[in-house]
């Protein structure tokens, strides 16, 4: 199975933003691209303004929103906590059954974690394990400003102490004009996590399927993650 899983260094850096916008930018490039959000908080799969929702739409996968993202929960939470306040308790099992499910629908597919790496998914296993399940390389999305160095370089360092393979970085939501660290922050993770960027996208004033679509043409380099 060709393809990546996205994750983040923290809730909110942009994940969907990104998965989403590389989703049309291979099909615009006639790539049989898939969509995979296994687990989703805080919001309906069926909201138009979900995760699952912005995936759906600009990857144009007939899958439903219930293959795309089969366990959803009411709190904005991890969905682990979230789903023990409901009663419910999600295995990777389950998880992967579900995947084998679907995994043969399209030829490349970028699935979508939930927060950062080491978020709890379920009793007992993290994002980590699931990505290590899945046997796909990762694309780390980060936030550009102050601090986000700690964040990408610890990212970094546990992804390689479990044996996953990192694709690279996108340095998500730069201010116009940037502000000192970044500008320096780039130069800096790559000296010391060794790990190429990808790309380094702007922070959008309006998000729309166009401007998410030209953001990802403009600043993300979307034939490496091809190879």
């Amino acid at each position: 199975m060709k393809g990546f899983f996205v994750t983040g260094t923290d809730t909110d850096v942009g994940k969907t933003i990104i998965s989403s916008g590389l989703a049309a930018v291979l099909k615009e490039k006639e790539i049989d691209v898939g969509v995979f959000k296994p687990l989703l908080s805080g919001i309906t799969r069926d909201d138009p303004a979900s995760d699952t929702s912005l995936l759906k739409e600009l990857s144009q996968t007939p899958l439903s929103r219930e293959e795309i993202t089969p366990f959803a929960f009411k709190e904005p939470l991890a969905p682990y906590v979230a789903g023990k306040l409901e009663g419910k308790s999600v295995r990777i099992d389950e998880i992967i059954n579900h995947w084998e499910r679907i995994k043969e629908k399209h030829e490349f597919f970028i699935v979508e974690g939930a927060g950062g790496i080491s978020v709890p998914l379920g009793e007992g296993f993290f994002v980590s394990d699931l990505i290590k399940a899945l046997q796909l390389p990762i694309v780390i999305v980060a936030r550009p400003n102050l601090g986000t160095f700690n964040h990408i370089y610890l990212t970094v360092q546990y992804a390689k102490s479990q044996g996953l393979t990192i694709a690279g970085i996108v340095i998500n939501g730069i201010n116009d004009p940037p502000e000192l660290a970044e500008k320096t922050n780039p130069a800096l993770i790559e000296e010391f996590c060794r790990v190429p960027i990808l790309g380094i996208t702007p922070k959008l004033k309006e998000i729309t399927k166009e401007n998410i679509v030209k953001m990802v043409e403009d600043h993300i380099d979307v034939t490496l993650l091809i190879k």
